[in-house]
């Protein structure tokens, strides 16, 4: 495959994006996510990151967006969710995933984010350093499985002290 190139998304990267989610995901609900997060006051351009091959072919996306945890007395912690994350199908199992997650962690750390939460598998996220998120006290806002929701602190301590249930953005829906 190459070396991919990574960058912010730019205006003329939305129909690439949403192609590789609905390929990847093989159905459109997650490039309808990433539309309804870019018109909400949770999008983070700087973390909206696509991976263009060397043929010049957008092969994987990236988003980031912000959410919260919000403790037993309402008070709310910000955090950013990593979600979702797409390859094009002929592209998967070449590394372009993981280049946009580290990649992605890397830009959320500089621009001052101390943790990030994501729903996925419990055999791939923890080696970017993703924990079960009840490790931190961290519970997700519906019933799934704890092992597939997990957090890791950007910043060390990024999440001490911090407890409660994680409210994403509206465009989420839960």
């Amino acid at each position: 495959m190459g070396d991919v190139v990574i960058r912010q998304e730019i205006m003329d990267d939305f129909a690439g994006i949403k192609d590789v989610n609905d390929l990847a995901f093989k159905k459109e609900d997650e490039s309808i996510l990433i539309e309804k997060i870019r018109e909400s006051d949770a999008y983070i351009p700087e973390l909206s990151l696509v991976a263009i091959s060397n043929e010049g072919i957008l092969s994987g996306h990236i988003l980031f967006s912000k959410i919260h945890i919000e403790n037993k007395m309402g008070e709310q912690v910000p955090s950013i969710a990593l979600a979702p994350v797409a390859v094009r199908p002929d592209h998967q199992g070449t590394g372009i995933g993981s280049s946009l997650i580290k990649e992605g962690i890397a830009r959320a750390r500089n621009l001052g984010y101390t943790s990030v939460i994501v729903l996925g598998h419990p055999t791939y996220y923890p080696r970017f350093g993703f924990k079960p998120a009840r490790e931190f006290s961290i519970k997700a806002p519906v019933d799934i499985g704890d092992e597939f929701f997990m957090a890791m602190e950007l910043k060390k301590g990024g999440l001490f002290g911090v407890s409660g249930t994680v409210r994403y953005s509206e465009p989420f829906g839960i």
